[in-house]
């Protein structure tokens, strides 16, 4: 690659992410210093200073900051420094910025749709590199989130915390509406139908409680292709070869844009815009009976219901009947980073394993609701006391054993991902919004989405 055009790439990527703002995950500002750290330079006792980025604010900061402390007490010859870099657009635009001038971290996580880019960058060391090397058990992992996050037959970073969207729904408004409260909808046309049992109205006929809810969130749109086994870009969703172009303005994409305005049209589903805790809070708060979200809000759509009411959880609703149909994992993964020597890439290597050990990762679920990545875990008696008494935990690790692993349900690999997600997310505003057909708004998104990325593929050479 050519590193004066790659450059120039960083610039305009770095302003494009700028634009799209705050991914749908963990706000804040970063307040960490870039600065590098050193080692010891005694002999006999050094040790090693590893700066670990990360885009974990909140709870999730808090159970990772405790990670953290406990690797340093049990390697006394390794120190990870953790440092908050705000979201996970902020992280990379951070990154970008260091790696200009090599004074990046040693390991960074990056959110799934940063993977394309990160590999075209040239600043990682696959971590296949060092599973070959010690003969690491990959098969302890899960297999659905290692075909996401390998390329070219190598697992360039190690699964962290990673989810799936999930049905979350209020099972005592589904008792007074005379629905079994232990039976989710499992379709669209379910969807609506119980929707229209669990509207309430006012007594001038505003309403109170939507039957359904789903935040204009383009991770969901991505999510809803694959439920239907179909390709969100094309040469294999990428993963077969480069992808040249998104081909999702089809029957499926038609077919989800359509639904989603349906509802809102009848008045059915309360449309909280894009802000994705804007739906979680309408939920918590009984606006809305049912909606989507991440299994990583578990947790906190737990913490916030309180006792007010029961909640229950669901597979992601399907649109067909097909058995290729499925779900893409999300969240993030760890990267380590060719900034210095071996010395430290190795020390990275050790505090990965641990980050993804069964004890570890028992802990991370328990205090975020991202599933764990290692299977072992679930023949631990914590987990299965810990599923008995949060059976909604249950329902993602269901999901994700459940989906079969082919192109859609791998996920894209481009490399304008948030671009292209912001863009989905303002056809969608466009046809609720009565602006645009779905045909007319998904064609202008492809031909958007379609001439960045033909301008980054030229800007890489390829």
């Amino acid at each position: 690659m050519n590193f004066k055009r790659f450059l120039s790439l960083v610039v305009v990527l770095t302003l494009l992410i700028a634009a799209v703002g705050c991914s749908q995950g963990q706000g804040g500002s970063a307040t960490a210093s870039t600065s590098q750290s050193s080692s010891s330079n005694s002999s006999q006792n050094k040790i090693i200073e590893i700066t670990f980025w990360h885009a974990m604010g909140g709870n999730l900061g808090a159970a990772l900051n405790k990670m953290v402390e406990n690797f340093n007490k049990t390697h006394p010859n390794i120190k990870v420094i953790a440092q908050f870099q705000g979201n996970y657009d902020e992280e990379l635009n951070k990154l970008r910025t260091a790696e200009q001038s090599k004074s990046g971290p040693d390991i960074v996580q990056v959110y799934d749709i940063g993977t394309r880019f990160m590999v075209d960058s040239g600043w990682a060391v696959p971590v296949q590199k060092f599973i070959d090397e010690e003969n690491y058990d990959t098969s302890q992992l899960e297999p659905n989130l290692l075909a996401y996050y390998t390329v070219d037959n190598k697992l360039y970073s190690m699964p962290f915390n990673s989810s799936t969207p999930i049905l979350y729904y209020n099972k005592t408004a589904f008792k007074e509406a005379g629905l079994d409260p232990n039976v989710p909808p499992k379709n669209f046309d379910e969807i609506e139908q119980y929707s229209k049992k669990l509207i309430k109205k006012d007594a001038s006929g505003k309403v109170t409680q939507y039957g359904y809810s789903m935040a204009i969130y383009g991770w969901f749109f991505e999510q809803f292709m694959a439920k239907q086994g179909a390709l969100y870009a094309n040469n294999g969703n990428g993963r077969d070869a480069r992808a040249t172009t998104v081909v999702f303005n089809d029957e499926a994409g038609r077919n989800i844009v359509n639904w989603w305005k349906k509802l809102v049209d009848e008045g059915l589903a309360g449309n909280f815009g894009r802000n994705y805790d804007d739906t979680l809070n309408a939920f918590t708060a009984g606006r809305t009976a049912m909606f989507i979200a991440s299994t990583a809000s578990l947790k906190q759509v737990l913490d916030g219901v309180g006792n007010r009411f029961e909640v229950g959880t669901g597979f992601l609703p399907a649109l067909n009947n097909s058995k290729d149909g499925g779900v893409i994992i999300g969240g993030a993964s760890l990267w380590i980073l060719n900034t210095r020597s071996e010395e430290y890439q190795k020390a990275a290597w050790e505090f990965i394993k641990y980050m993804v050990s069964p004890e570890q990762q028992l802990f991370w679920h328990q205090n975020t609701g991202y599933f764990p990545v290692t299977k072992t875990v679930y023949d631990m008696l914590e987990m299965k006391a810990h599923l008995e008494k949060y059976p909604q935990f249950k329902t993602a690790i269901e999901q994700l054993h459940t989906t079969p692993i082919n192109r859609a349900t791998q996920g894209a690999l481009i490399g304008v991902f948030p671009e292209a997600r912001q863009t989905v997310e303002k056809a969608i505003e466009k046809v609720l919004q009565n602006q645009a057909t779905p045909k007319q708004a998904l064609d202008e998104a492809v031909q958007s989405i379609n001439k960045a990325i033909e301008n980054y593929n030229q800007t890489i050479g390829k």
